[in-house]
């Protein structure tokens, strides 16, 4: 079999590796340089490994420790490695582990609640963290977390969904910030956000689906924005708003599924951000997310809404409306 054949597939057992080798590299300055992704590293793989059917590869118990030692018991919330300060996105990957890890008894639900409220703004916004950053990234993390933790009742939705509002552009996109540019990482956090608050009136559907479609380039890869290039990672943001609108066929999913593939490291596992760059495992989950919503062989159903198991999601009666392509025989 050469390389080409290889290449056509995904090289599931390759990955698997790949993510379980991750861990073992604790003498690398590179490992050290990222303490402060380490948190959402352990859900992307942990996801990841999930969504190809091997949720059990990495060990529970160590992984559950892990995720309890970053917890900063003055702020309420998560720190992405243990003594970091609390931030609202390591707080909702270790939500989000810890219920795939089916441990959500070890949290302090209320005191969780209280730190992800107090970072509203009066304009709806989110900050990240007491310093006060504030995006729409941060808005949807809130949204996602206290649906998850079944809290979404104590949200000031009305103020929330304003916001979103001012961050719809002219081409039906979404901005980082009232007045941003419209990007397709914002587009999904903004779409997926209405989508938990049963608000999706709040789009416009056909010339936002239309920009989303606009998005793939000739070589059958994704891009974020007009005329920047693709990158492995847009198969997730741009198909899982297509997939929560029901318009996921307006992508050519062949091509796109052959660039995501072209993407994978052939000899050590994982997936790049485009072919002949160096993997990492962020890129991994989101190359492998986005095959799922495309149906390929194979693959765990995931849930383009919360980026998680479908089954998960569907077990805690959170489902929403949204479409993948159907699942294709090998």
């Amino acid at each position: 079999m050469t390389d080409l054949d290889i290449g056509n597939k995904l090289l599931v057992p390759l990955h698997v590796s790949y993510i379980k080798a991750l861990g073992d590299s604790k003498d690398d300055l590179a490992y050290h340089l990222t303490a402060h992704l380490r948190m959402n590293a352990i859900y992307w793989g942990l996801t990841a490994l999930c969504i190809m059917g091997h949720k059990d590869a990495l060990d529970r118990e160590e992984m559950i420790d892990f995720v309890m030692s970053c917890w900063d018991e003055q702020a309420g919330g998560f720190g992405a490695h243990p003594d970091h300060d609390a931030h609202i996105l390591s707080t909702l990957s270790a939500i989000q582990i810890l219920i795939t890890q089916d441990a959500l008894d070890r949290l302090d639900v209320d005191r969780v609640v209280k730190f992800i409220l107090s970072l509203q703004q009066p304009s709806g916004v989110f900050a990240g963290d007491s310093f006060g950053e504030t995006d729409t990234r941060f808005l949807y993390i809130a949204v996602n977390a206290l649906s998850l933790l079944g809290r979404l009742s104590e949200l000031d939705v009305e103020r929330t969904v304003s916001y979103i509002r001012q961050c719809r552009n002219f081409d039906g996109g979404f901005g980082a910030t009232a007045g941003a540019e419209s990007h397709a990482a914002q587009v999904f956090v903004c779409v997926a956000a209405l989508a938990i608050l049963d608000r999706l009136d709040e789009v416009d559907q056909q010339t936002l689906c239309w920009w989303l479609s606009e998005r793939q380039l000739p070589n059958g890869g994704l891009n974020g924005r007009p005329e920047k290039l693709e990158d492995v990672c847009y198969s997730f943001w741009v198909l899982s708003s297509l997939s929560i609108l029901n318009k996921i066929s307006w992508i050519d999913s062949e091509k796109l599924t052959s660039f995501i593939l072209s993407a994978q490291d052939l000899e050590t596992g994982g997936i790049a951000d485009r072919p002949g760059d160096m993997v990492d495992v962020f890129h991994t989950h989101f190359g492998v997310a986005g095959l799922s919503l495309l149906g390929y062989p194979g693959l765990v159903d995931l849930d383009p809404v919360y980026c998680m198991p479908a089954s998960i999601i569907e077990a805690k009666g959170l489902r929403k409306g949204w479409k993948a392509l159907p699942r294709r025989s090998a």
